[in-house]
């Protein structure tokens, strides 16, 4: 890390002062592997009264050695901080990811470590984490480097589910499938995004469905269609059972880009100007274009009474 590194969270004054248990790697997803690193160190951080903080990385490597195809993120740099710190992190490092950190010799990474955070007392990653100058770091160079710096280094085991590790390009591919209720299983948590609402041409109130437009526009774009979704406002506790549309609206326009269009069903206590979360609990259908409004009206009925009986709504 360097001066250009961001931390944020509660315990940032706490990296000068305890032991520090810094968990490394991009996480992005903070998906259920990635969990078994985090959490290792936070949970030997609280044994031994240390500091627990994440070091990741923004942007994406790939974005400076393969521009053209950059790996599509599931969590944005925000929300990737927001569940490190909900797992218990004292506090999340972001180290800038530019061409000159890129050249770090891989001998130097746990030295230079241990000289931005004097109170370094072990670091935790995934068994197949790569470090430094083309990659030539791995957990055996870092442990020697450990060894010899007075630094503990712990290794985690990749984890598995149905009989295959759990990977963000994984679950990427689930996403971009549409097959949510698996992707939720590899994340240990809903897939979700979260935004402000905005006016909307106010179609939905024509044909008897109101929605709430919230701005997305994620890197990974998940299948466009219907899905049924639970929303709230950050805070305020209670979810509130809905219905999304994730899409280009084909049949009422064209050439659009996607848009998230949620319709609650309940009453609405949600107006322009409200920032929301949504979690994405079950994917309905593809997006497809109708060949009217009102087979569109029936087909957002069907859509509804599906939602419904996920929520054991009558």
């Amino acid at each position: 890390m360097n001066a250009q590194a961001q931390v944020v969270g509660t315990g940032g004054r706490a990296l000068s002062s305890r032991p520090l248990h810094l968990a490394i790697g991009i996480f992005d997803g903070v998906h259920l592997g990635h969990r078994a690193v985090v959490e290792s160190a936070i949970s030997s951080a609280r044994q031994c009264g240390g500091a627990a903080a994440v070091l990741t990385f923004d942007p994406h490597p790939s974005r400076l050695f393969r521009p053209e195809s950059p790996t599509r993120l599931i969590l944005d740099a925000g929300r990737r901080a927001q569940r490190l710190l909900a797992l218990g992190a004292d506090a999340v490092i972001t180290q800038p990811f530019t061409a000159e950190y890129a050249s770090m010799e891989a001998e130097a990474f746990l030295p230079e470590l241990r000289r931005q955070l004097p109170m370094l007392a072990a670091v935790y990653v995934g068994e197949n984490w790569r470090f430094g100058r083309a990659r030539r770091g791995d957990v055996a160079m870092l442990l020697a480097s450990g060894q010899a710096g007075g630094v503990h280094v712990f290794s985690a085991p990749r984890v598995s589910l149905d009989g295959e590790p759990i990977s963000s390009s994984r679950i990427r591919a689930l996403l971009e499938r549409g097959e949510l209720a698996r992707a939720n299983s590899l994340l240990g948590y809903n897939y979700g995004c979260e935004g402000i609402v905005t006016p909307g041409r106010q179609l939905g109130r024509t044909i008897g469905f109101p929605t709430l437009n919230i701005p997305w526009a994620p890197e990974l774009v998940p299948c466009l269609g219907v899905y049924v979704v639970r929303v709230r406002a950050p805070g305020d506790g209670d979810w509130l059972p809905a219905v999304a549309n994730y899409g280009a609206r084909p049949t009422v326009e064209t050439g659009a880009e996607p848009r998230l269009e949620v319709h609650l069903l309940t009453e609405c206590p949600f107006f322009s100007g409200a920032f929301l979360e949504v979690e994405w609990l079950r994917f309905l259908r593809p997006e497809r274009r109708f060949e009217s409004l009102d087979a569109l009206r029936l087909q957002l009925n069907r859509d509804c009474e599906a939602a419904r009986a996920e929520f054991s709504l009558h």
